[in-house]
């Protein structure tokens, strides 16, 4: 990880809620696809920290998360 690597802004637009939200609030998680990451961020707190992942890594999560 580079520290130093400016921070990539991501249009709000690029954003897309987890399809398990009810809408109503509660835990939930958004992301967007950037060039070779993926941006996650709490859905609560748009403003707040965002999780930067290689998509790589984002697609190994979410192949194993399939797998229940």
């Amino acid at each position: 990880m580079n520290v130093e690597a400016p921070v990539q802004t991501v249009p709000e637009a690029a954003w897309f809620k987890s399809s398990y939200s009810s809408g109503e609030g509660g835990e939930c998680v958004e992301v967007a696809a950037c060039p070779g990451t993926i941006h996650v961020r709490d859905s609560k707190d748009k403003a707040g920290p965002t999780l930067l992942v290689a998509s790589e890594g984002w697609t190994a999560f979410v192949e194993f998360a399939a797998q229940g």
